[in-house]
């Protein structure tokens, strides 16, 4: 069946001296494999070959089930070259590629995180930009769309409000991946997986709570660099295995999100 979606190119894989394996992310069809046969030809369908965060428009024929599908054309409208004049703003995007494909499956849509990857990498496109405060906002948004987001006001083994805990202000809290939550301080023995959180960064989820609900926050050095080592240490966790890019968003960084 052929099939016309928007799409956002999340990783390459040469195949041959013309051709490549390209996984793109789509609205509707969701993450598709796609054999574009002479697509590094100057004059192929696609201009050339497919590079990594390009945008546009896709046709592609799909095959049975885990068979991989067909390109047919690829009409870029947007290229985001620019960020590669950016060390960190390259690492940030190539993050954001990572996490989408670690998360979702093989031809599970997702609308809501393509939006939320097409205005990521739109945000890192603009000059005033942070890429670790994006960053740490795309991985928060990421964690909801995929069902794993993380509770922050109560302790998520005995319901304790640690919202206004002086004890959590301290310090005094946990993280706890598979229970997807903050644990206080009287929990936190019994518990074997864990990290602690330090107050600057519970703030930063704060900030990025409060930015979800559409207020304008800001998210210091300070608090940036904790706030993406724990959610990337929580993906980590949930599927099992590294992912590879996540020492490059934990370094100093941060402004509004």
């Amino acid at each position: 069946m052929r099939y016309r979606e928007p799409a956002i190119c999340l990783r390459t894989v040469d195949y041959s001296e013309t051709s490549q394996v390209v996984h793109f992310l789509t609205p509707g069809a969701g993450i598709v494999h796609l054999l574009a046969k002479g697509s590094k030809r100057p004059k192929s369908k696609a201009g050339g070959a497919i590079d990594l965060t390009s945008e546009g428009e896709l046709v592609f024929i799909s095959k049975a089930s885990g068979a991989m599908g067909t390109l047919v054309e690829f009409s870029e409208t947007v290229s985001h070259l620019g960020l590669r004049k950016y060390r960190e703003k390259l690492f940030a995007a190539m993050f954001m590629l990572e996490l989408v494909s670690a998360t979702l499956l093989e031809g599970d849509p997702h609308p809501d995180l393509f939006a939320l990857i097409h205005n990521g990498l739109a945000r890192l496109d603009e000059g005033d930009s942070n890429s670790l405060a994006v960053t740490a906002y795309f991985q928060w948004r990421l964690l909801r769309h995929v069902g794993l987001s993380i509770r922050i006001d109560r302790c998520v083994s005995c319901n304790a409000d640690l919202a206004s805990s002086q004890s959590a202000r301290a310090g005094e809290v946990y993280f706890n991946s598979s229970l997807g939550g903050l644990i206080c301080r009287d929990c936190e023995p019994a518990v074997v997986e864990k990290k602690r959180i330090t107050p600057e960064t519970l703030a930063g989820l704060d900030a990025l709570l409060a930015a979800e609900s559409g207020r304008r926050t800001n998210l210091p050095d300070n608090q940036v660099r904790g706030v993406n080592h724990l959610l990337a240490y929580h993906i980590q966790q949930q599927i099992g295995k590294p992912l590879h890019l996540a020492r490059h968003i934990t370094g100093p960084g941060g402004q509004h999100t």
